[in-house]
């Protein structure tokens, strides 16, 4: 009898997993408690993977807090670690081409 094999897709690593799950919770618009219920995930292990994913990734950007101001923007970037970059109508273009540069890195 021939051998036969069959050729599996390779299994998404756990790491892999919990940075599309943060991501996918960074777009959802939910809370982390009801993403979690939503999806059968122990809220604890979400922390914890967040903040593994974020201790071992490095920062491409800073975040910006400019309280009291009401900021507009065109374009949001969510990253897989969860960050978001708004990026505002009048941004310099070549400010834009820097940081998507950093960005791809």
């Amino acid at each position: 009898m021939p051998d036969s094999t069959v050729e599996e897709k390779p299994a998404i690593g756990q790491r892999d997993q919990w940075r599309e799950r943060i991501a996918e919770h960074a777009s959802s618009g939910l809370t982390i408690k009801q993403f979690c219920k939503d999806r059968g995930v122990a809220e604890h292990l979400f922390y914890a993977w967040r903040k593994r994913l974020r201790e071992t990734e490095p920062v491409r950007f800073a975040l910006v807090d400019r309280a009291g101001h009401a900021l507009e923007w065109n374009l949001e970037l969510t990253l897989l670690t969860g960050e978001r970059l708004r990026i505002g109508a009048g941004v310099d273009a070549a400010t834009f081409r820097t940081v998507l540069e950093a960005l791809r890195a």
